[in-house]
């Protein structure tokens, strides 16, 4: 008998076997064996009490429908499979049909109520990449798909009326566990590992109910299916004998082709795009690249071919879309790929791998090999690229090198951090030979190098011309930069050392900083070698300070520094991007200046939590006249029910309404119409003279007898806002926000410092750039800027008079102009219509809006806008999403988008963020405590900021009470100080 016959007999006793197990199934007999009950139980349903079972109208079907549900549930209940229910205390889940292939209708069951209240099971799923690589010494392979899968699945005794369901012929409630729970899958996949768990990845792999039999030749693979049919049998579980396939050279296999020779695309999969027509939308290009990225590992050049697609998904939404010729190519091109990708080779773990990484100006490429099973050659496992990110660009070359191993590592960890051979690494950057060895490291490097800590490698330099594969995939010709426009107009970011994070310094040691920085910074020896061969005349140098049209170039490893400063300090004041740029252009320059301020603040969590997010509200906005000259109309507010600061509570807020120019006075709201008048003569009339027109609200200072006569008596003229309507005063209540916005930044836990930060929020707003009219308050009135922090040494003549007078003149029209431009664009930008919400995905991170929240702090007005970040959990509807909340927020988690904002994730490696809580230095020295400033509770743990005697402010440190008692037990008598002052105050919880 030649082997075609023993391969034909061989199947047929397979198939006859599999014929007499499947019987039973396939013929619904009455004495059809009782489903699978594991010992224990797989599936129970939760102990939770189900009280909140989501009651829905029974759905009405067409007559025919009608008759095929009556017909289903006799079917079924003949079948063991449910049964009725006499009586049930809840409504029961309602039931929907879904249409299949084939036309017939399946019966579903909506079981989303009772999933809302389960408890989930987190059973891990296998992963597909680790089961598919099991695979490297099979010939012959043989797929099964279990019948009925979840319900072979014995429900645990008592547990049963959880998945009742109600239809017009009563209540019914399944005795196996149904399609449609949340936690089928991972019960659905415990039961199975535990069948084969002695066959598992030896010669089965099993993802829930595709069990597939592998082996290195047939002999042995009739003793494997033989041992997997009877194991089935002995458990009672059945297949689908026209979904399975026996004793295949080749097969399919969760979208992968599976045969002797590699791992290949799914043919089926890969014709069906060949007739995928182009995108229309961004929305239609995702899908696309989505469905592509599935694949990416097995098609070289995967980002070079899609890079002028993915381009487009960077088009703002404003932007008509616009579908290029190159995008064309490129999904052409790419749609070929799916016809003519590689195979790969099977890893082997039990032979060494060679990893071969490079990097580019903008992408990363890596190549996995071994050596072949046959041949001594070279076979690639998997191919790797990807473009840099925005931070990653101007990363210097050793770092781009260390990244490419890092990146590569991570995509094939599965592969090699288990490598029982150490893992080769051919790199062409020879440096990087000692990096396992060298002593110092910056933190991106400290960073990798605890990651890298987990694998068994070496790295060897090679030659960049004998890595041609890795090469090509890193190195993009079209995206070399052309002359003038490189790698200069991309920020950089490096991460800064503790001694970098100071405020607002003097020249000496900020101008030395820079000038030491220089030494390192390689855009700054360009330059200096530009003014050198005189290439650029707008660089020139002075003091050893490199000058930008007299704008000083600050050096990567300054510029969150100067960010610090300018953002973060309290003579700063955590204002926009706007005015943050316009702080940082008056002295400093940098390439995309303006792009890393966006970057700075967007991810600053002090002001995403503090700032008020500014909703666009309904009606028509009707200007103000823009006034002739300044301090001729001021607008008048206060701010109220702040916490005691130095007796007092509220402020009076004046501003000019030309400049812009704001006073903050410091008052009680009790204040009365003569107190507030002797506060107006002495901070405005005494320096502006009197103003001809006030604009206010409806408050009862401004509205009392003695006001409007004391004005009337000056000539001023006084408009009062409409009721309810505060946009009339508009311009003090935006002030009023952002100065609660500075006091919020700064102020302390109790809030009772922010009389003493009066005079520095004043001088920050009034030195920060008006959006309206492009000018500092503080240079709209005088003509020129306060020294901040640094002195640019640049010399000027005075102007004469004339000038002086001339130039003022000109400040002022520059004002209107901008005001008036201001005052259309606003206007334009308000009366538009409310934006849909943002689309989030589950594990989102969002901020959480304080609206309708009150945490234990004293003032609403100084406290956090919004609180987090929290991840999404769930969509409950189009507008309602379910966050993780701590256990200590004892509030409903289900909010309504418009409470909910997304976070901007922080990208800039070199960025300072504020740890969320303090943390207590580590260390055993003892100091000696001067006072105890503030404390604050976390998870039941207080912890009190302690100032120590002979150290500065920049030393005080975090530490709990234990730090803060004596041996015996006894309290230091600062904390006993500490503790008598605050008997009164709040306490955070």
């Amino acid at each position: 008998m030649d082997t075609t016959e023993n391969e034909i007999q061989l199947l047929s006793q397979q198939l006859q076997e599999l014929r007499e197990h499947m019987y039973h199934q396939e013929h619904q007999k009455e004495d059809h064996p009782e489903p699978k009950v594991a010992d224990p139980e797989y599936f129970h349903g939760d102990r939770r009490l189900a009280k909140n079972f989501m009651f829905q109208l029974q759905l009405v079907f067409a007559s025919q429908t009608r008759r095929y549900a009556a017909d289903s549930s006799k079917v079924a209940y003949a079948g063991s499979r449910l049964r009725g229910v006499a009586f049930t205390w809840f409504t029961g889940a309602p039931i929907l049909f879904v249409k299949k292939k084939d036309q017939s209708l399946r019966l579903c069951v909506d079981y989303r109520g009772l999933n809302k209240v389960t408890i989930k099971n987190r059973y891990p799923l296998p992963l597909i990449t680790e089961m598919i690589d099991k695979l490297k010494t099979a010939t012959i392979f043989t797929k099964i798909d279990l019948r009925g899968a979840y319900n072979l699945v014995r429900i645990k005794e008592g547990d049963e009326w959880k998945t009742a369901f109600r239809t017009r012929y009563g209540h019914f409630e399944y005795l196996v566990m149904p399609f449609g729970l949340s936690n089928a899958p991972a019960t659905f996949q415990h039961m199975i590992n535990d069948i084969f768990r002695d066959m598992l990845d030896h010669y089965v792999i099993a993802y829930l109910d595709d069990i597939l039999v592998f082996s290195p030749n047939d002999q042995e693979h009739h003793d494997h299916v033989t041992k997997v049919l009877q194991r089935l049998k002995d458990h009672q579980l059945y297949a689908k004998l026209e979904k399975c396939s026996f004793s295949q050279k080749q097969v399919e296999f969760l979208g992968h082709i599976i045969s002797p020779q590699g791992i290949g695309m799914d043919k089926a999969k890969v014709s069906a795009i060949q007739h995928w027509k182009p995108p229309t939308s961004v929305r239609e290009l995702q899908v696309f690249l989505g469905f592509a990225n599935y694949y990416r590992k097995f098609i070289a050049h995967y980002s070079k071919i899609a890079l002028p697609m993915t381009k487009l998904l960077c088009t703002k939404d404003k932007l008509p879309w616009n579908w290029t010729t190159p995008a064309q190519q490129a999904f052409d091109n790419l749609k070929d790929q799916f016809c003519t990708a590689p195979i790969l080779q099977h890893p082997d773990h039990t032979k060494p791998f060679i990893l071969e990484t490079d990097a580019s100006d903008f992408a990363i490429g890596a190549v996995l090999f071994q050596r072949g099973t046959h041949d001594d050659h070279l076979h690639p496992v998997a191919f790797f690229s990807r473009k840099f990110k925005a931070p990653e660009i101007n990363y210097e070359i050793y770092d781009k090198e260390l990244l490419a191993i890092v990146e590569s590592l991570q995509q094939w960890r599965h592969l090699l951090i288990a490598s029982v051979e150490p893992v080769t690494i051919y790199t062409d950057h020879k440096n990087l030979e000692y990096f396992t060895t060298t002593r110092r490291l910056n933190r991106r490097q400290a960073r990798w190098s605890i990651f890298l800590a987990d694998f068994h490698f070496q790295i060897t330099y090679r030659p960049g011309r004998l890595q041609s594969q890795p090469d090509a995939l890193s190195r993009q010709p079209e995206l070399k930069p052309k002359e003038g426009d490189g790698i200069y107009d991309i920020q950089e970011q490096k991460l800064l050392q503790p001694k970098h994070f100071v405020f607002l310094t003097t020249e000496p040691p900020i101008l030395n900083q820079i000038k030491e920085a220089y030494s390192t910074d390689t855009l700054a020896q360009d330059l200096i070698q530009s003014t050198k061969e005189k290439t650029n005349p707008a660089i020139t140098i002075r003091s050893d300070i490199i000058y930008y049209y007299d704008k000083i170039y600050v050096p990567e490893d300054l510029r969150a520094s100067i960010l610090k400063s300018r953002h973060d300090s309290k003579l700063a004041g955590h204002f926009g991007i706007s005015r943050t740029s316009q702080l940082v252009r008056r002295d400093y320059w940098w390439p995309k200046l303006r792009r890393y301020i966006t970057d700075y603040i967007k991810t600053c969590e002090t002001c995403a939590r503090t700032k008020t997010s500014h909703a666009t509200k309904a009606g028509l906005l009707q200007p103000l006249t823009i006034p002739e000259n300044p301090w001729k109309s001021i607008s008048m507010d206060f701010i109220t029910d702040l916490p005691v600061s130095n007796n007092a509570d509220s402020i009076l807020v004046i501003v000019d309404r030309l400049t812009k120019m704001g006073h903050f006075i410091p008052c009680n709201k009790t204040i009365n119409a003569e107190q507030t008048a002797t506060q107006y003569i002495k901070h405005i009339v005494r320096l502006h003279g009197v103003p001809q027109d006030i604009v206010s609200d409806r408050g009862t200072q401004f509205t009392s007898k003695f006001w409007t006569a004391f004005h009337k008596h000056l000539g001023t003229n006084l408009s009062l806002s409409s009721a309810f309507h505060p946009e009339s005063d508009g311009q003090t209540e935006r002030l009023n926000q952002v100065l609660e916005q500075y006091l919020r930044c700064y102020s302390n836990y109790t809030q009772d410092n922010w009389n003493d930060l009066l005079p520095l929020a004043e001088f920050a707003y009034n030195n920060s750039v008006h959006s309206s009219t492009k000018q500092s308050p503080f240079y709209a009135n005088y003509g020129y800027h306060p020294t901040i922090d640094i002195n640019n040494q640049l010399t000027t003549e005075a102007p004469a008079a004339e000038d002086k007078a001339q130039q003022m003149a000109e400040v002022i029209k520059e004002l209107r102009e901008n005001m008036e431009e201001a005052q259309n664009a606003y206007t334009t930008a308000a009366n538009k219509h409310r934006q849909p919400g943002p689309e989030y995905q589950e594990g989102d991170l969002v901020w959480l809006r304080t609206t309708n929240l009150r945490t234990t702090r004293p003032s609403k007005k100084l406290d956090y806008r919004k609180l987090g970040p929290f991840p999404i959990l769930k969509q409950i509807n189009p507008v309602a999403f379910r966050i993780e909340l701590p256990d200590s927020m004892r509030i409903h988690n289900v909010f309504h988008t418009s409470l909910l904002e997304p976070v901007t994730q922080n990208e800039l490696s070199n960025r300072y963020q504020p740890p969320p809580e303090p943390v207590t230095i580590d260390g055993e020295q003892e100091y000696e405590v001067e006072k105890v400033l503030a404390h604050k509770t976390h998870y039941g743990r207080t912890k009190y900021l302690i100032q120590w005697k002979g150290y500065g402010p920049e030393d005080n440190t975090w530490e709990p009470l234990g730090n803060l008692e004596a041996p015996d037990g006894t309290r230091l008598k600062p904390l006993e100080d500490y503790l008598r002052s605050m008997e009164n105050k709040p306490r955070q919880s």
